[in-house]
Formats: structure tokens, C-alpha cells, sequence
């Protein structure tokens, strides 16, 4: 660290140099997090996290900065909001025949594009104020949702997610570790969620257990991105046409009233996945599923789980001649966790094909 460093000064300087890299809030908090770290480890102790033992595994490193980045004292937040211009969410949802994919995955995969601008980020700092500084973009076992409400940029809501009063809940979280010391900002918003129920009552497979709890086992985002195996058959017939994540409690939260339209070009929709049928998607060979993806967040599921779940969508979508057909001829190019769903799909349409 340079000597004689305005760190008051050089706290509003990354706030502005944030803003000009395109980022809505930055925000700095201390680098300790007890009460998100019980929070995790009670949760871990409940099995909530399923077949993610990564999040146990590494939950030592989750409660100890300073074992990521050797003198960590501060944790600077960065938020980005995704929300793309595009149909209607509720439009897609209403449509059987249609494929709902999380909104966050529509476009590029967000993960490079912020890791390069918390770089230069903190490039940016270094080159003042020298010091050590390492960025994360939900790479590495940090509390991001704890350091965000922590900095005040949100309060952490009832489905878990951080919830902002003036932009709601679509945003991704970026985080810097250094040994600077800048002066924290307090908490601004904690608690604004009252008695509503929304995200509780409206989750489709009941996941949201309890106010703050989310069971991942139930979750469609778990089991259509982390699941790696069979999803089971009695949750199955509760995931309608989500075939990639799930935005039901974003999309009732009434703080997201206040969201708006991501400026990110790289955040748009791509190769019509905002408003596609499931048949068409199903029906992309392996070389069509990579070169669609390529630079989403959805290749990381690979074809044989892409296949998976559409054939979900298409075994809970209205019976027809036509889905049966691409069920069958899906069935070789599929493996045998895939042809299990593909099995069970065929099953539901045949039952009710006329």
C-alpha cells in the first residue's frame, strides 16, 4: 500500500470507476461474515444442499477471507443487473409448447464479462493505492449474497435472493478481496419483505420451505443445472415447461416492479431462446446444442442434461403425434439417463394421444 493514500477518497473513486465500467452499485464491507457463515452451515446441516458438496466442502474457505486472499480486510461488491429486453415471462410460462430458460442464461454467460471488469477494477485501485486484490464472479467459495447486504446493496430476501428496493432482484454480484483499508458502507436496506408470502406460495415445487430456507433438492434451478442425474419423477409433472433454471420468485416479487431492461448488449436473448418451442430445442443434434450455446451459461449441463429436460417439458406438454415423434427420434442420440426421461415423456403423451 502507497503511503499518505486518501482512502476515504479512493473508497468514491471505485465507486465512480465502477460506474463508468458499467456496474449500478458498488459497495464495501468488512471482510467477516459470521452471521451468513451460521446461516450456510445450518443449512448445510439440514442436507438442503443435495448433491452440491462442493458448498461443504469448501465451507471453511466461505467463512475466512483471508484464506482466498492472505490479509483480507475488505470485500468491495459489485452489482450488474441481466434483465433482458424480451417476451414476456408469463407469456412463455402460459405456453406448454413453449421452453422457459432462466432469464440470466439467455444471453452471453455473464461470468467473464464481470471477472474482466473487476479486473480492471482493481487494476484500477492497485495502480493508486497498491495492495492485493483478487476478483470472484461465483467462482470460488464466497458469501457473495452476506458481503452484498453486508455493503448495502440489498437486503437478502425470503427466497434467498438479494433483493434491491429501487431495482428488485435481477442483477448478478461480483466481488473484490484486498487488503486496503477503505471505509465500509453500513447496510441500507435489511428486512423489507414484511409478511409477504409471494415467493413461498407461488414456488412451483414448494422449495422455498420456510421464510430464508430453500431446499436446492426441490429447486428447478438444482434440478435442471446442478442435478446431474435422474430428476425425480414426482417433482417432474411441478416443472411445467422450465427446462433451464427458473424465475418464479423473481417474477412475483413485488420489488421487482422497480427493475429495468439490462443496457448489456451481451445479456440479450440469442438464437430466439427467449421464445422457443420445446420440439425445436429438442430436436438440435450435439453439434447444434454446442454451437448455440457457445459463450451461454447453458452448455455447462452438456446435451445428454439438455435433453433431459426438455423431454420434462415435452412428457408435461399437451399430448400430440408430433412430440412422440421427436421423443423416438431423439431416443438413439440420447444416453441412458437421458433415455429415462425420454421414456417417462413418452409414456405421459401416449397416455393421452388421440
Amino acid at each position: 500500500m502507497t503511503a499518505n493514500t486518501d482512502y476515504a477518497t479512493l473508497a468514491e473513486q471505485v465507486k465512480a470507476w465502477g460506474q463508468e465500467l458499467g456496474f449500478a452499485h458498488i459497495g464495501i464491507s468488512p471482510a467477516s461474515n459470521a452471521a451468513h457463515a451460521e446461516h450456510l452451515h445450518n443449512w448445510l446441516a439440514k442436507e438442503y444442499h443435495g448433491e452440491m458438496s462442493y458448498m461443504a466442502e469448501r465451507e471453511g474457505l466461505r467463512a475466512a477471507a483471508d484464506e482466498l486472499l492472505p490479509g483480507t480486510i475488505r470485500v468491495i461488491s459489485a452489482r450488474l443487473d441481466y434483465l433482458p429486453d424480451g417476451e414476456s415471462c408469463d407469456t412463455i410460462l402460459s405456453d406448454p409448447n413453449k421452453a422457459y430458460i432462466s432469464r440470466y442464461a439467455l444471453g452471453r454467460d455473464y461470468h467473464k464479462l464481470i471477472r474482466k471488469r473487476l479486473g480492471q477494477l482493481a487494476a484500477k485501485i492497485s495502480a493508486v493505492a497498491g495492495g492485493s486484490h483478487r476478483a470472484f464472479v461465483d467462482s470460488a467459495p464466497v458469501l457473495e449474497r452476506g458481503f452484498a447486504e453486508q455493503a448495502g446493496l440489498g437486503w437478502i430476501g425470503k427466497n434467498s435472493m438479494l433483493i434491491n428496493s429501487k431495482a428488485g432482484s435481477w442483477f448478478f454480484l461480483g466481488e473484490i478481496y484486498t487488503d486496503i483499508p477503505l471505509p465500509t458502507d453500513p447496510p441500507q436496506e435489511v428486512g423489507h419483505c414484511g409478511s409477504c408470502r409471494a415467493c413461498l406460495d407461488d414456488c412451483p415445487t414448494g422449495a422455498i420451505v420456510a421464510p430464508y430456507q430453500v431446499d436446492a433438492r426441490r429447486c428447478i434451478s438444482y434440478l435442471t443445472i446442478e442435478l446431474k442425474d435422474s430428476i425425480p419423477e414426482d417433482l417432474r409433472p411441478l416443472m411445467g415447461n422450465r427446462v433451464f433454471g427458473c424465475d418464479d420468485c423473481q417474477l412475483v416479487c413485488p420489488w421487482n416492479k422497480f427493475a429495468q431492461p439490462s443496457k448489456e448488449t451481451d445479456f440479450s436473448p440469442r438464437h430466439q431462446l427467449d421464445d422457443s418451442e420445446l420440439l425445436t430445442l429438442f430436436l438440435w443434434t450435439e453439434q447444434e446444442f454446442l454451437d448455440n450455446t457457445a459463450g451461454s451459461a447453458i452448455r455447462r449441463i452438456g446435451y445428454q442434461r439438455w435433453l433431459r429436460n426438455l423431454a420434462v417439458g415435452i412428457g408435461n406438454a399437451p399430448a400430440s403425434n408430433a412430440a412422440v415423434l421427436a421423443l423416438e427420434s431423439q431416443y438413439p442420440a440420447a444416453d441412458e439417463m437421458a433415455r429415462e426421461h425420454i421414456d417417462w415423456a413418452l409414456t405421459k403423451q401416449q397416455g393421452h394421444v388421440v
